[in-house]
């Protein structure tokens, strides 16, 4: 029985990309996993992540990585139905995965509020009838999904890594993050627009450039 787990890394934040991981690995090894220590990846301190996906690699038989760029994304919550958006996308994004990967049972974290919805979104997007288990909290319920969410962090963390490379200290990327506000402030105030790593449909770029244009006034 080849058994997928596949989960998401970065949705919620106002820069970089969503990353999408997948794994493949026989149902007989998937007790190896488990000694690893594999959890969900939002659990795990930075260097432990990095540390278990380079062990996870030498323990699966295939993984697979999707990433999503800021402007897809934005096309998407700008065009699809209010309560489909980022959800059908990601469905769209783990179907692309297990096609890829092509397990028997695939094991995925349900971005969906009804997840037999998130489920048959996946189906209808596959060539092939796999079992599909969608479920709320799948990357802490099963160790596939838990490798998953690994892979995908420490691939996102990669890239924003990356990012700090070409602009500087942007913090984690997500608007509840004081540094990264000052970071769109400041790149704001400087060009005059936001740069392409930012997801522009997301209100937080509303909500600055109102604040800004309400403070030149009172200036």
């Amino acid at each position: 029985m080849r058994v997928c787990g596949v989960d998401d890394a970065g949705r919620g934040p106002v820069i970089g990309p969503l990353v999408i991981a997948g794994i493949l690995i026989d149902e007989k090894k998937v007790d190896e996993l488990r000694l690893l220590g594999v959890k969900d990846s939002k659990m795990l301190l930075p260097q432990i992540r990095t540390r278990l996906s380079k062990e996870i690699h030498g323990v699966v038989d295939d993984y697979h990585i999707i990433e999503l760029g800021a402007r897809e994304l934005d096309t998407i919550v700008n065009r699809a139905p209010k309560f489909q958006r980022l959800n059908l996308l990601e469905a769209k994004a783990m179907a692309q995965v297990i096609e890829n990967l092509k397990p028997d049972v695939a094991y995925v974290d349900s971005s969906d509020t009804r997840t037999d919805r998130f489920k048959n979104n996946i189906l209808d997007c596959l060539s092939y009838t796999p079992r599909i288990v969608s479920e709320h909290k799948a990357d802490i319920n099963f160790p596939v999904v838990s490798a998953a969410s690994i892979l995908a962090k420490v691939h996102r963390d990669g890239r924003i890594e990356e990012i700090k490379k070409h602009y500087g200290e942007v913090g984690s990327g997500y608007a509840h993050d004081p540094i990264t506000v000052k970071f769109l402030r400041d790149y704001y105030t400087e060009h005059g627009d936001f740069p392409a790593i930012v997801r522009r449909s997301w209100k937080t770029l509303r909500n600055i450039v109102s604040d800004l244009a309400q403070t030149s006034l009172v200036h």
